[in-house]
């Protein structure tokens, strides 16, 4: 099989590395921590939310994605509509909680609700989940495609080149760079993904030929919902677990948040996160389904790729591309992904430096000033820069990258969603309680892994990642509420203003009072939620 780029390809690839690194240098703004973090808090929402949706559809999507469709059909979009259900809780119930406490970090938060125990297990926990889960498998992803085309090149090398192509901007720039340029960023995704789409609906003969070969293949194909012993995504785990998931990624992940929390009023970040997942919607028809069409057009991938890739199917996005496309427009494509990776890449070493210097810097040096913060920021970066590329290649060994980002985030997530949302919602959670949880979570997670090495525990070790997940969430928000009950109760400066009540929603209700609907996040969110459920239930 072709996999090759023209000279034409490579100088538009090279031209678009120069004007995106360019572009981030220009909007670079590092003079105060404010800036540097949380770009001086003044981002306008179609910033927030196109920054929001590229921080999330990064390359390892666009291979993992389209290589689910091809190998299980329609049920992977679940991940992405489930967005639109969490982030209009999030407008609702947490984001106003964020912006009033003016929080960096969201270990920050909950030393403000819980105590520094749970600060600093929490910051620990995002940091591996933002440099082994986000990062890696994305620089992973962009592996994928460059050995398919120089499969001589050394692994070491090509993570290291995108991962300095992706940090370079911002390591100097900040959030503010990162932001803008994932703007441009997701411009050219949405574009390279619209003509590969176009181009790939043609091919195979329409979308009523893409759904027939994937009835042909297997009826289960084109469902959403799926019996409980499914492979993939049984029933139990879309109820219950892709929600835990969700929540955990858009409400409480800091390179997620970090975006809202720049933003320049409370309305601004709310019509922003509601405008990502409104950019989720058209990811079934821009991504999945082409993955279905591969089933037509490529049905031989598991022979096309032996000894070639662990996972076959994920050689149904780079087969599509240079298999389908005419040079010029491969260069486009792979532009946009690049554009994806970079977006990706530089969202989460922003937020990992965050956590790094808000979290455990200021705290061990609060004589630092601004300039000395923004410092350690920029080293923290290239630390984690280099234990991604250490990391990202042995990404290789495990059975897909779909199933390994989402697999190992099962584990890590349901504790801090446990206290969080108990923290929230209820003013007797105390920080005794929360550390206990996460700790129990912690001993769960570590079996979990030990009993799947050492085959300890087989019927454990069977049960879906996405049905572990609700149960460890049942089991830590038990270990909360038992260890809360029995130990002091919290101090009112630990609740006040951090939990809901309905006066929150009542001084809400009065701001967005006289405002029309097209600026009443509400209603918008009401429309979103509607146009979500409509695609759902139509493909159930």
């Amino acid at each position: 099989m072709n996999f090759t780029f023209t000279t034409l390809d490579l100088v538009i690839i090279v031209g678009y590395i120069a004007a995106i690194v360019a572009y981030g240098f220009y909007h670079r703004k590092a003079g105060s921590s404010e800036e540097y973090f949380l770009a001086g808090r003044n981002m306008p929402w179609y910033v927030i939310g196109i920054s929001m949706f590229s921080a999330n559809i990064s390359s390892n999507s666009l291979i993992a994605i389209t290589g689910g469709a091809y190998k299980g059909g329609i049920v992977f979009f679940n991940y992405e509509w489930m967005a639109s259900v969490v982030l209009a809780f999030f407008c609702m119930f947490i984001l106003p909680f964020y912006l009033k406490s003016q929080v960096y970090t969201m270990p920050e938060f909950f030393e403000k609700r819980y105590d520094a125990r749970s600060r600093y297990y929490f910051s620990f926990i995002t940091l591996i989940g933002n440099i082994f889960i986000d990062t890696a498998g994305t620089l992973f992803a962009g592996v994928v495609i460059a050995k398919l085309v120089y499969p001589e090149a050394n692994t070491i090398l090509i993570v290291s080149l995108l991962a300095m192509f992706a940090a370079g901007y911002t390591i100097f720039g900040g959030l503010s760079s990162v932001m803008r340029t994932e703007m441009v960023n997701t411009i050219i995704l949405l574009i390279s993904a619209m003509i590969l789409a176009f181009i790939v609906y043609d091919k195979a003969g329409g979308y009523q030929a893409i759904v027939d070969a994937a009835n042909a293949k297997d009826p289960s194909f084109m469902h959403l919902v799926q019996p409980s012993g499914h492979p993939d995504m049984p029933w139990q785990g879309l109820l219950f677990g892709v929600p835990l998931l969700g929540f955990y990624f858009w409400c409480n992940n800091q390179f997620i948040v970090q975006r809202a929390l720049s933003a320049r009023n409370a309305n601004e970040a709310r019509k922003g996160a509601l405008f990502a997942a409104l950019l989720k919607i058209p990811i079934l028809f821009l991504l999945v389904f082409p993955g279905l069409a591969a089933v037509k057009l490529y049905p031989n991938l598991q022979e096309m790729y032996a000894g070639q890739l662990k996972n076959f199917a994920d050689g149904a996005y780079p087969t599509l591309v240079f298999q389908l496309l005419p040079a010029g427009l491969i260069g486009l494509v792979v532009a946009g992904f690049l554009a994806a990776m970079a977006s990706a890449v530089s969202a989460t070493l922003n937020s990992a430096s965050t956590l790094v210097t808000m979290d455990f810097v200021q705290k061990l040096r609060p004589d630092l000033d601004s300039k000395g913060l923004v410092r350690a920021g920029q080293i923290s970066t290239v630390a984690f820069m280099l234990i991604t590329v250490a990391w990202a290649p042995q990404i290789a060994n495990f059975e897909s990258l779909m199933n390994y980002m989402q697999g190992v985030l099962a584990l890590i997530s349901p504790p801090v969603v446990a206290i969080f949302l108990l923290g929230l919602f209820w003013k007797r959670a105390n920080a005794d309680g929360a550390f206990a949880a996460l700790m129990t979570g912690l001993v769960i997670a570590l079996f979990t892994v030990f009993s799947q090495v050492f085959d300890w525990m087989p019927a454990w070790n069977a049960v879906h990642f996405l049905v572990k997940a609700p149960l460890l969430l049942l089991v830590c928000s038990i270990v909360q509420i038992a260890v809360s009950l029995a130990t002091a109760p919290p101090p009112a400066i630990k609740t006040s203003g951090l939990t809901w009540n309905n006066a929150v929603y009542e001084e809400d209700s009065a701001a967005l009072r006289g405002l029309p609907w097209y600026q009443n996040y509400r209603v918008l969110a009401v429309i979103l939620l509607v146009a979500t459920f409509a695609v759902v239930i139509y493909y159930r």
